[in-house]
């Protein structure tokens, strides 16, 4: 167990850590554009495009990071009307459902529309679309390894939907 609470602390680290540096890259490109469209009368489509990418790119790090956490929004008006074992499966089978949506949907969609879109280039940018949507793939992956965490966490029995107390460190 101690292995896979190392695990996600280092997955919950980097993947936040990606989340706050799309968000600052986003707050330096934003006052950019701010500044170059009233101060010097020239909008910047780089920046704008740019605010886009990044935007995407933290929504997804920050979604991965929610999955990790078992925060997501979730229908509970049956998962807390079951109790004892029959919870424990019902999180686990839910578990695997989300695992297997990011496995389908993100990883292999994901790498699918990457390698599709290699060969186009973004309007203003001009990077490899496929470098664009490689988000997916790699949310989807870091889906998918805190879905085998929760997993294992939830067969070793630990109920992963009361909230833990934050640890200091």
């Amino acid at each position: 167990m101690q292995a896979v609470n190392t695990i996600r602390k280092i997955m919950d680290k980097v993947i936040m850590g990606a989340a706050i540096f799309c968000f600052m890259a986003m707050v330096l490109v934003g006052t950019y554009q701010i500044a170059s469209r009233y101060f010097l009368g020239k909008p910047s489509t780089i920046s704008e495009e740019l605010l886009t990418y990044l935007f995407t790119w933290m929504s997804l790090f920050a979604s991965a990071y929610v999955f990790g956490k078992r925060d997501h929004m979730r229908m509970a008006f049956l998962a807390d009307k079951v109790k004892g074992t029959a919870k424990k499966v019902l999180d686990i089978v839910l578990e695997l459902l989300v695992l297997g949506f990011a496995a389908m949907a993100l990883v292999w969609g994901g790498f699918a529309i990457m390698n599709l879109t290699m060969s186009q280039t973004t309007a203003s940018l001009g990077v490899p679309m496929g470098v664009v949507y490689a988000i997916l793939p790699i949310s989807g992956c870091c889906i998918v390894a805190y879905s085998i965490l929760n997993i294992i966490d939830m067969l070793h029995g630990k109920d992963l939907n009361v909230k833990q107390e934050v640890e200091t460190e």
